[in-house]
C-alpha cells in the first residue's frame, strides 16, 4: 500500500544545461487550472490505489517553489482528506535558492511543508554561471538562512566532479557547505545526460567532462569528509545526520509503494507501475479526457519487482535483507543474488554479508553499477 505521495510541478524559469528532468519553460501558467487538474489526478489515484496513512509527501520538479503557497496548501489539505497523515509526516518541497522564492518560505511552512531541499548546486559564482543557474552564491546563502528559520529540516544539493575541479577546491567547497549546519546534503557528480545542452557542448568540444579516475577520487573524498562531519552517506549521493535521512526517498530505495501525480510522475501500487504523460499539455488533455494523467499502467512480474528491489536497495548503506525479499517475492535468496559471485566480491572487499543482509562496501560503491550487474542474476533482470 502506498504510504508516500509524489507531486510533480513541471515548470522552471529556465532549463539548466545539465538537466534531463521533466521540466518545461512556459510564458505563463494558469494556476487555477493546474490546481483543479492536480486535485483530479490525486483523487483518481487515491480511488484506485487506496493506501495507508501517508508518511511522506514530496513536491518535485521542475521548480515547485514557483507554485503559489495557496496551491500547495490546497493539495496538502486534499491529500490529508484522502489518505490521512501520519503524526510525523515528512512534507518536502524542492526550491530554488532565489530571493523571490525565499519570500514564499513562511507561507509554504504555514501550508504544511516541513522540509525543504534547495538547489544551491555550487558555492562559486563562476561555476553557477557555467551550470546555467539564475542565482548567485550570496543569494543562495541568504535563501538557505531563511529556509533554516522557517522549516524544521533543510537539505541542499551540490554538483561536483565538474570540469577541471581539483581535490583541494572540492574539499574547501564541501567543508564550507558542511559549516552551514543542515542535517542533509545531496551531492551529485556532474553527468552529461543525453539530449541536454551540455551533451551538445561536449560533442562540439566546448568543454571536456572530468575523467573517471579523478571523479572517483572526488567521490571517495566526499564520503570521507561527510562522514567525518557526522553526515555519512546513507545512499550513493545522499548524506545525513542519523535519523535525518529523506524518508520519502527511502520509500523508493526500500521498494515500498508510492503514488505519483502530475506530468511525468511515476508511481507503483499493487505491483503496477504507473507513468503519467510528460508534456504538460498532454497531461492536461488526459485529465480532461479520462480524469487522470496516466499514460501507462503496467503490471510488474514477480521477477521484475525482485530485480528492482535489489537494484534500488543495494544503493543504500544499509543494503538489502535477502530473507525478507525472499519471503516477499517467493524467490530463494540464491535467486536474488548469485552465491558464488557474492562470496567472490565479499573476499575482494566489495560486498559485505551479515546474516540475511548484504550490502556494498565503500570500495564497492565506486563500481556500484558493475557490481550490481554481477550480483543480481541475469535471469532476474531479463
Amino acid at each position: 500500500m502506498a504510504r508516500a505521495l509524489y507531486i510533480h510541478w513541471p515548470f522552471c524559469l529556465k532549463k539548466c544545461p545539465y538537466c534531463d528532468f521533466n521540466s518545461h519553460v512556459r510564458d505563463g501558467v494558469d494556476h487555477e487550472l493546474w490546481q483543479r487538474s492536480l486535485l483530479a489526478d490525486m483523487e483518481r489515484e487515491a480511488g484506485i490505489a487506496g493506501g495507508e496513512t501517508l508518511t511522506s509527501i514530496f513536491f518535485g520538479g521542475g521548480t515547485p517553489s514557483l507554485m503559489p503557497p495557496a496551491l500547495v496548501a490546497a493539495l496538502l489539505e486534499r491529500a490529508e482528506q484522502l489518505w490521512g497523515f501520519d503524526p510525523g509526516i515528512e512534507i518536502t518541497l524542492e526550491a530554488n535558492p532565489s530571493s523571490v522564492e525565499a519570500a514564499k518560505f513562511a507561507a509554504l511552512a504555514s501550508a504544511g511543508v516541513n522540509r525543504v531541499s534547495l538547489g544551491v548546486q555550487a558555492l562559486d559564482d563562476k561555476v553557477l554561471k557555467f551550470l546555467g543557474r539564475l542565482h548567485g552564491v550570496d543569494e543562495a546563502l541568504a535563501a538557505l538562512d531563511v529556509a533554516q528559520r522557517h522549516f524544521a529540516r533543510t537539505s541542499f544539493d551540490l554538483i561536483y566532479a565538474r570540469p577541471n575541479q581539483s581535490m583541494a577546491d572540492w574539499e574547501a567547497e564541501l567543508t564550507r557547505a558542511l559549516s552551514f549546519g543542515t542535517d542533509h546534503l545531496s551531492l551529485y557528480q556532474l553527468t552529461i545526460e543525453p539530449g541536454t545542452r551540455f551533451e551538445r557542448l561536449v560533442r562540439d568540444g566546448a568543454f571536456a567532462p572530468l575523467e573517471d579516475d579523478p571523479a572517483a577520487d572526488l567521490f571517495t573524498l566526499t564520503r570521507q569528509i561527510t562522514a567525518a562531519h557526522g553526515l555519512p552517506a546513507y545512499e550513493v549521493s545522499n548524506h545525513a545526520r542519523p535519523g535525518q535521512q529523506s524518508r520519502h526517498n527511502l520509500a523508493y530505495w526500500r521498494y515500498q509503494d508510492y503514488a505519483g501525480i502530475g506530468p511525468g510522475a511515476h508511481g507503483r501500487r499493487h505491483a503496477t507501475a504507473t507513468t503519467r504523460h510528460k508534456k504538460p499539455e498532454n497531461w492536461l488533455s488526459a485529465i480532461e479526457a479520462q480524469g487522470d494523467g496516466i499514460q501507462e499502467a503496467r503490471q510488474l512480474s514477480i521477477r521484475e519487482q525482485a530485480a528492482e528491489a535489489m537494484l534500488m536497495g543495494l544503493r543504500l548503506a544499509e543494503g538489502v535483507d535477502l530473507a525478507a525479499l525472499s519471503t516477499r517475492f517467493g524467490l530463494s535468496p540464491e535467486e536474488l543474488a548469485t552465491p558464488a559471485r557474492l562470496e567472490l566480491y565479499e573476499r575482494q572487499g566489495l560486498v559485505w554479508n551479515e546474516g540475511p543482509r548484504i550490502g556494498v562496501t565503500e570500495p564497492g560503491m565506486l563500481v556500484l553499477n558493475a557490481l550490481i550487474g554481477e550480483l543480481v542474476p541475469t535471469e532476474l533482470v531479463v
